[in-house]
C-alpha cells in the first residue's frame, strides 16, 4: 500500500452517544483517511447488541466494495454482521469502550450471559481489537476465563489466546485543543463539576451524599450537573434538585461543546464516584480546562492521572472523599501550578496528538486484506 494513499472506512456505531459518539466523531474529523459514520441513537443498548447487525447489513452491508475496512463499536454482534455480509466484508477493527463480562449490573438485574458471548464472538471475528485503556484490557482477560468456565462442557478456552494475540490498547482521542493553558479561576464560591452520564454505574448517590456532607459543614459551593441523560432523570438527581436548590447553577446536558467547555473552565473541582469507568473522557476534559480532580483509587483513574498527583486527588473510601472534597472547597484559591500541570498532561490525549497512532493501526488493518 502506498504510504500516502487515502483509504476509505465505514464506521458502524450502534450506540451513538456519550464517549461512543465522541470517539467516532473525533476519529472521522482528524484522520487523514476518509471515515464515514453510520449510527443508531444511544438507547436500548441490549437491543442494539441483539439487532443492530441486521440494521447495518440492510443499510450498508450489501455494498461494501468501496471500503478498505470497517470500524465497529463494541455494542453490536460482528459475527451476525459478517455472516450476513459474507466475503464482501473488508477487514474489521473493533473498539471496545466497555464489555459485558465486567460491566456492573443495575440493581435487581440478573446477568444475561448472551451479551458476554456476543463480546467474545465479536472479538473472534475482528481482525484487530483495541481497548481504551490497559485497565480495561486487563479486566477483560481476567474475566473471560471464568466466564467461559461457567459453561457445563465443551468450553472454548482456545478463544482467550485467539483474542489476546490481536488485541491492543490505544487511548481515545479527546476533542479539545492540543495547545493552550486553562484560564484563571473566577472568584466566588467554588464550582463542583459533575460531567458524567446520569446513570447508576456512575454512582450519583455517593456523589450527592458527599455534597450534602460538605453543605452540613457550612461550606459554600455551587454545582454544575452536566453529562448526558438518555431516557429518564434518575431519582438521586431529582432529590438533589430539591436539597441543593440554588447551589445548582446548571442542571442538564450542555449539547454545545463550546458552552460545555466554558462550564469546565469555571469549575474548581471535578468529582467522580464511578463504579465503572474504562477510560474517563469526561475527567480528562475537566482537567484539560483547569479543574482539579477528585477520583476513586480504582478503575482506570490511577492509570490516567499522573502518578505525582495520586495521593492528593485519589480517594480510597467515602470518608476520604468527603474529607478531601471539603478541604478543596474550603480553600479554593491557589493550586494554579497544579492546574496547569494537569492540563498540560491531559493535552497528550487531544486528537491532534493521538491521530497518527490510529492512522497507523488503520493502515496496518488494511494490509491484512486478502
Amino acid at each position: 500500500m502506498n504510504a500516502r494513499q487515502r483509504l476509505r472506512f465505514l464506521f458502524l456505531e450502534p450506540f451513538f452517544g456519550g464517549s461512543h459518539a465522541d470517539f467516532a466523531l473525533g476519529l472521522a474529523q482528524h484522520s487523514r483517511h476518509k471515515i464515514e459514520i453510520s449510527s443508531l441513537p444511544a438507547r436500548f443498548w441490549k437491543w442494539r447488541m441483539r439487532g443492530a447487525a441486521l440494521h447495518f447489513f440492510r443499510k450498508a452491508g450489501k455494498d461494501l466494495s468501496g471500503f478498505d475496512g470497517l470500524i465497529v463499536g463494541n455494542l453490536m454482534s460482528l459475527a451476525d454482521f459478517k455472516a450476513l455480509a459474507g466475503s464482501a466484508c473488508p477487514p474489521v477493527l473493533v473498539y471496545f469502550h466497555e464489555n459485558q463480562l465486567t460491566y456492573p449490573l443495575a440493581p435487581g438485574e440478573a446477568m444475561d450471559y448472551q451479551f458476554g458471548f456476543t463480546d467474545i464472538t465479536t472479538a473472534l471475528c475482528a481482525q484487530r481489537i483495541l481497548f481504551n485503556s490497559c485497565t480495561h484490557q486487563k479486566s477483560f482477560f481476567e474475566a473471560i476465563g471464568s466466564f467461559i468456565g461457567r459453561m457445563p462442557e465443551y468450553r472454548p478456552k482456545w478463544a482467550v489466546e485467539e483474542i489476546r494475540k490481536k488485541s491492543g490498547v490505544l487511548y481515545p482521542g479527546c476533542r479539545f485543543p492540543a495547545v493552550g493553558l486553562p484560564p484563571e479561576k473566577r472568584q466566588g464560591p467554588p464550582l463542583v463539576i459533575w460531567n458524567h452520564r446520569w446513570e447508576f454505574d456512575k454512582n450519583p448517590d455517593e456523589f450527592f451524599a458527599a455534597l450534602y456532607a460538605a453543605a452540613q459543614r457550612g461550606i459554600d459551593f455551587r454545582v454544575a450537573l452536566l453529562g448526558e441523560n438518555f431516557q429518564f432523570v434518575p431519582k438521586p438527581f431529582l432529590a438533589a434538585k430539591e436539597k441543593l436548590g440554588e447551589k445548582i447553577v446548571q442542571y442538564g446536558f450542555v449539547e454545545d461543546r463550546q458552552k460545555y467547555f466554558e462550564w469546565l473552565s469555571k469549575g474548581h473541582v471535578a468529582v467522580s464516584t464511578a463504579l465503572q469507568e474504562n477510560f474517563g473522557i469526561s475527567v480528562v476534559e475537566a482537567l484539560r480546562f483547569g479543574c482539579l480532580p477528585l477520583l476513586p483509587e480504582r478503575l482506570s483513574y490511577p492509570e490516567i492521572l499522573p502518578r505525582q498527583f495520586a495521593s492528593e486527588f485519589l480517594y480510597n473510601d467515602f470518608d476520604d472523599l468527603v474529607e478531601k472534597l471539603c478541604k478543596l472547597l474550603a480553600n479554593p484559591v491557589g493550586h494554579g501550578q497544579t492546574r496547569k500541570a494537569l492540563s498540560l498532561a491531559m493535552a497528550a490525549h487531544s486528537w491532534e496528538n493521538r491521530i497518527a497512532e490510529y492512522d497507523a493501526v488503520l493502515e496496518e488493518l488494511v494490509s491484512q486484506k486478502p
